[in-house]
């Protein structure tokens, strides 16, 4: 699948981070039973994966709370009347309930219009993005004027979830401990996009389109939730095949780059800055040597933030773009990559 667009820019794009730093050391020494056991060396985590820090939002925080602070703060920067947003589509993977849609309460929270079209969207790590190009497209048919798009994901229930299994469960190997890796690379954060059509923008910051792909013979390479049939109280569980999910998805990512270039007319070297899904330090290296993109024009936080599922890159360009990484008229390309395996791409003209 592919798409343009004449009409929509990308106003604002903003983040929020919680104030607890958790390091992979610290979740080591958690592990510390386990470690002792299976003779682990310590600092593998960080060594395995270059994320030495992730953050957890305090107990109970329930991610449409942190998605009304967001949201509310790219409105304001904005500068737009709420009145004149006329989709909300919450994109990230944790939500408030199952039922209603966790855009409802931030629809309230936000003092939007009623007339204003509001659901949730749950695609992994692509939420977000995928949401961006319905309320592009929403924009682009001239149902609507402006739209946002918000997500809130919070790790702490899979991380201390999966060191409690880790610990508890005596028959463990090396080779089982496996599939729990990037369970412990997962970070909480927040992140905002406010898209709006050209004539009401004051930034001019041109969304121009973008390609889909899907390799979904590989969906079972990654698989989260809760253990035991559904049982809450038994913990949110994540098993991935890490090496085969990043080999798989950096060939997906490879053919739909392709595809991108194609479509947008665009020739690799001609692309100034990159922001992609936060994975880890071995997906990043491999992803653009199979692109065949210098490391020099992207930019990361997996070092810091880990894995934020899908505000992963939305909150990354937030802080590349408060860090001066995007300069006018850069050609700015939105790498995004899930589990599923789904790809979206988007190039953005600032």
């Amino acid at each position: 699948m592919h798409f343009r667009y004449e009409n929509v820019c990308l106003e604002t794009i903003c983040h929020g981070l919680p104030d607890e730093i958790v390091t992979s050391d610290e979740i080591e020494a958690r592990l510390a039973p386990l470690y002792q056991r299976l003779r682990l060396p310590e600092g593998r985590l960080e060594m395995m994966s270059g994320i030495g820090r992730r953050r957890f939002w305090p107990r109970a925080t329930m991610p449409g709370q942190i998605s009304i602070a967001t949201g509310s703060e790219a409105i304001r920067r904005a500068g737009i009347d709420p009145a004149q947003i006329g989709a909300l589509v919450h994109g990230s993977v944790c939500r408030d309930f199952i039922e209603p849609a966790t855009a409802a309460g931030v629809h309230h929270g936000l003092h939007l219009p009623p007339e204003c079209l509001l659901y949730d969207v749950s695609n992994a790590c692509l939420g977000l993005l995928d949401g961006m190009v319905q309320v592009a497209n929403m924009i682009e048919l001239g149902q609507i004027r402006a739209g946002l798009v918000v997500g809130t994901e919070s790790s702490r229930e899979l991380v201390e979830s999966t060191i409690d299994k880790l610990n508890a469960d005596q028959s463990l190997t090396r080779n089982d401990v496996k599939p729990a890796f990037a369970s412990l690379t997962i970070g909480s954060a927040s992140a905002a996009i406010l898209l709006v059509h050209r004539e009401l923008s004051r930034s001019g910051h041109r969304l121009l389109g973008g390609v889909a792909g899907a390799a979904t013979q590989h969906c079972e390479l990654c698989r989260g939730g809760y253990d035991q049939q559904g049982s809450q109280a038994a913990g949110l569980l994540m098993d991935t095949d890490s090496e085969m999910l990043m080999r798989e998805g950096v060939a997906a990512a490879k053919t739909c780059f392709a595809r991108f270039c194609r479509h947008l007319g665009w020739e690799s070297s001609q692309i100034d800055k990159t922001f992609c899904h936060q994975v880890g330090r071995a997906h990043r290296r491999l992803l653009f040597e199979s692109l065949g993109l210098d490391t020099a024009i992207d930019y990361t936080t997996l070092e810091w933030l880990g894995n934020t599922g899908s505000v992963a890159l939305p909150v990354t360009m937030a802080a590349g773009i408060e860090n001066d990484h995007v300069q006018p008229g850069d050609r700015v390309a939105m790498l995004g990559i899930g589990s599923g395996i789904n790809v979206l791409m988007l190039a953005v003209e600032w």
